[in-house]
């Protein structure tokens, strides 16, 4: 396997809007982010992700761009933009943006002149149709509900948005639009930047004629026509050599609805397209039949078949990124560790699974300090217009309130974007003013600066599994094999490189488990390396008593 430097790295997240606010608005901003490097340069991290601060109306926080060249002015400016730039570089970090072209914002100047006519210049860079049978084009739905076709009464047509009815999709077809992507990105990569995070990528290419979906109801999901499209392979190959193989950078793919199979053809090293891609398999075990708001008790045996079978898929033929929340997730520890009595033993042993398989690890802001999932008292308390517009189409058709706040307490997209927890005085230490969205009160006994003071945090628990991945290359690039498959409390697993093998042992539940490994496995010379309940040297390997949510790696004989 080709060593890079982005397979040996640990990347973090941040959503500006709740990182931290430097002029009391409410609002995160990049000199807030400037402002506390010297934590992230602490925690060891190596490159920094920052979702959106372009030019935006914020319909979607920042993911309808308005403008790809320009700073939001909430958020600062492009010079402080630079600053954060330089600053990074000086520490020794690097700098990946978000890309987000599958749609822009209906206040972007292209869909300004796109609308006016439908001969216009700018009309083939989205996607128009005239409607069917006095209604929409097609049966398709959006992802934040409803029709993902609006009607256009200037031109008497309709266009198509996969998202919000503000984030019209871009027409990939058109050669023009592909030219104006490919510059705006070459812009970004000439300033300095050290990659993209793309949003959506997977998205870009829809099938011809755009089919009715089948099934019955008024909306359907289209997913089968513009998920993995026909030409999205062509239009990344395209890409790669117009822009990214020119410059050496990372590049990760968001592609919700793939398999292995398919990931290979985004990331396979020999077809230049993309380093990685983000995967959504482990994030739907908790989905029931009715989708990502049907929650479901999950079951460890079919996380682990999923984690398990990206690892073994993609080995020796693409590279994994490794996550457990975003800032489209809920927290982890709330969705799969123990928030309230196991909070801290069950976020460092999710911190050892994210940082012990292969593939590049990255923290959600707030993830190393075990930020937990939020519980408003009222919707009127939410932001998010995924979060919104569920509930409304859901308490319009009869479902009870109690039922939708409990699905959006499991599952909503702000349980991820509260504001950062820095200190314990007011919202957290995130602003001097009033939030853009309420803190979670839980901040006066979570918060970075108790962290940083106590030994055994989570905060530097992190800092301990970020160095042993610099320390062992058999972390990065060792070949993962499971043990224990049919196991329903404990996830067991080595990884093997040149003759050196490390053993990890996570027990998922919070009570006392039971750990009897096979006999292959050699403990002659086991020696720790890091676990939640300190490394134990003194116990029997053999027949292991896991604790709650224990979890431990030991370096074995070849």
């Amino acid at each position: 396997m080709k060593r890079a430097w982005w397979k040996e790295s640990v990347v973090y997240q941040i959503y500006p809007r709740s990182f931290q606010d430097s002029n009391g608005d409410g609002i995160g901003d990049i000199p807030g982010i400037v402002s506390r490097l010297d934590y992230l340069q602490e925690l060891g991290v190596d490159v920094v992700w920052l979702c959106p601060v372009y030019d935006s109306p914020n319909d979607d926080n920042g993911y309808d761009i308005r403008d790809y060249r320009r700073i939001m002015d909430e958020f600062g400016t492009l010079e402080d933009w630079e600053r954060l730039l330089e600053d990074l570089h000086a520490r020794g970090m690097k700098l990946i943006m978000d890309l987000v072209v599958n749609h822009s914002s209906d206040e972007h100047a292209w869909f300004s002149e796109s609308r006016k006519s439908r001969d216009g210049e700018h009309r083939d860079y989205y996607i128009w149709r005239d409607g069917k049978g006095g209604a929409e084009p097609n049966n398709w739905s959006s992802f934040f509900s409803g029709s993902a076709w609006k009607y256009d009464g200037e031109t008497d047509q309709y266009y198509l948005h996969l998202f919000s009815s503000k984030q019209p999709d871009l027409n990939w077809e058109n050669g023009k639009v592909r030219r104006e992507v490919y510059d705006m990105m070459a812009w970004w990569l000439d300033r300095g930047i050290d990659g993209f995070r793309m949003d959506v990528i997977n998205l870009i290419s829809k099938v011809p004629g755009l089919p009715d979906a089948p099934g019955e109801g008024r909306y359907r999901s289209g997913a089968d026509y513009f998920m993995n499209g026909p030409r999205v392979h062509e239009y990344l190959q395209e890409m790669n050599r117009e822009v990214l193989s020119r410059y050496d950078i990372m590049t990760v793919g968001e592609t919700p609805g793939v398999t292995p199979e398919q990931a290979a053809l985004y990331v396979g090293e020999d077809r230049g397209e993309l380093n990685m891609v983000f995967q959504f398999e482990h994030m739907d075990i908790d989905s029931g039949p009715g989708g990502k708001w049907d929650v479901q008790p999950w079951r460890l045996t079919d996380f682990k078949r999923v984690m398990g079978k990206w690892q073994r898929e993609l080995q020796d033929r693409g590279w994994n990124s490794l996550y457990l929340n975003n800032h489209d997730q809920p927290r982890m520890v709330s969705r799969f560790g123990d928030d309230k009595n196991f909070r801290k033993q069950s976020a460092k042993m999710l911190g050892t699974l994210l940082h012990t398989l292969q593939g590049t690890p990255y923290i959600y802001q707030g993830e190393e300090l075990g930020m937990t999932n939020v519980r408003f008292g009222s919707i009127e308390d939410y932001r998010d217009i995924e979060t919104l517009n569920m509930y409304k189409e859901a308490t319009g058709a009869g479902r009870p309130a109690e039922a939708v706040m409990a699905s959006v307490y499991s599952k909503g997209r702000d349980n991820a974007r509260t504001p950062m927890q820095w200190d314990g005085s007011a919202h957290g230490g995130f602003t001097t003013g009033t939030p853009w969205i309420a803190s979670n009160p839980n901040y006066t006994e979570i918060n970075a600066e108790d962290a940083r003071r106590d030994p055994d945090s989570i905060f530097h628990y992190y800092r301990r599994l970020i160095a042993l991945r610099k320390q062992h290359d058999v972390i990065v690039y060792g070949r993962y094999e499971a043990l224990l498959e049919e196991d329903e409390r404990i996830y067991a697993y080595t990884r093997m490189l040149d003759g050196e093998r490390l053993l990890v042992v996570l027990n998922f539940f919070g009570e006392e488990a039971d750990c009897s490994l096979p006999e292959k496995i050699q403990f002659e010379s086991a020696e720790p390396l890091i676990g939640n309940y300190g490394n134990g040297a003194d116990r029997d390997w053999r027949s292991l008593k896991l604790r709650p949510y224990e979890a431990l790696v030991l370096r074995l004989q070849g």
